[in-house]
């Protein structure tokens, strides 16, 4: 099954059949087993229609440092501050790091366009397996990520991780989410592309079995003493990282692809 959300209310993919459901977008995270309400809920079948970002009231949170590419990249791009041994120190602790990507109305949808920050010269999109996650903590299913990241400011200092990952623009979900009450394969496959008018200048691709901590230990941190009462999104970390050199410009197009989920793209504005 895979749920979009649309202009005229959310949508269920189910045995080949498109479903409008009458349910508003919030509810539906709000089920104590939201796998089980989608597939026995009716809805009036439709043609498929154009999917919105799947967010209304949801935060998105991230995991950081959890591939060990990941690791290395922000070991590499901290150096220079002197504070590269706190990535390598996390990747190895039990608590995860985990911190809050956007607000709703930040986050764009498939087909948008993502942004990259005026004052910043060093930046990249970052391809996660993202979490859709209930009101009680439960995963009930998986969408794609794209976590834009100022490299160069979080790389100053890391107090300045906040304006580093959140800004207008600086985080795109879609295009739909998979809807599961179990996890995904570990082969399956996580891939980046970027074109530059119409040239291919990065791509690469990791798989899920990669990610160090388990999904279900991130969402225990991530529920222990706050709240979701819409429910939440949860980015899971960046498996693909682009070389030192490259930074995103203008204009340039951006797809992330996650087997059994789809593809999301944006340009870069």
């Amino acid at each position: 099954m895979k749920l979009r959300r649309t202009i005229d209310g959310p949508v269920l993919e189910r045995d080949g059949e498109h479903l409008l459901l009458a349910e508003p977008w919030d509810d539906l995270f709000r089920h104590s087993n939201p796998v089980a309400n989608l597939r026995a809920v009716d809805g009036r079948s439709v043609a498929p229609a154009a999917p919105l970002a799947p967010i209304v009231s949801q935060e998105v949170w991230a995991a950081g440092v959890t591939y060990y590419v990941s690791r290395d990249a922000r070991m590499e791009e901290s150096a220079d501050a002197g504070t590269s041994d706190i990535y390598d120190r996390v990747y190895d602790a039990v608590r995860p790091e985990l911190f809050f990507k956007s607000a709703p109305h930040r986050v764009v949808g498939h087909g948008e366009r993502v942004r990259i920050r005026a004052d910043s010269a060093w930046n990249i999109p970052e391809p996660e397996l993202t979490l859709a996650i209930s009101s009680n903590g439960q995963i009930f299913g998986y969408t794609i990520g794209n976590d834009m990241s100022s490299r160069d400011i979080e790389g100053e200092n890391p107090l300045y991780l906040p304006q580093a990952k959140t800004y207008d623009g600086s985080a795109s979900l879609g295009p739909e989410i998979l809807i599961a009450d179990g996890p995904l394969s570990g082969d399956t496959r996580i891939a980046l592309l970027i074109s530059r008018r119409d040239v291919v200048v990065f791509e690469g691709e990791t798989e899920v079995a990669q990610i160090k901590r388990p999904f279900t230990e991130l969402v225990d941190y991530l529920t222990r003493e706050t709240s979701f009462p819409h429910g939440c999104f949860l980015m899971t970390g960046a498996g693909v990282v682009p070389p030192p050199e490259f930074t995103l410009e203008h204009g340039d197009v951006v797809s992330i692809s996650i087997g059994g989920i789809g593809t999301l793209m944006n340009v870069v504005a």
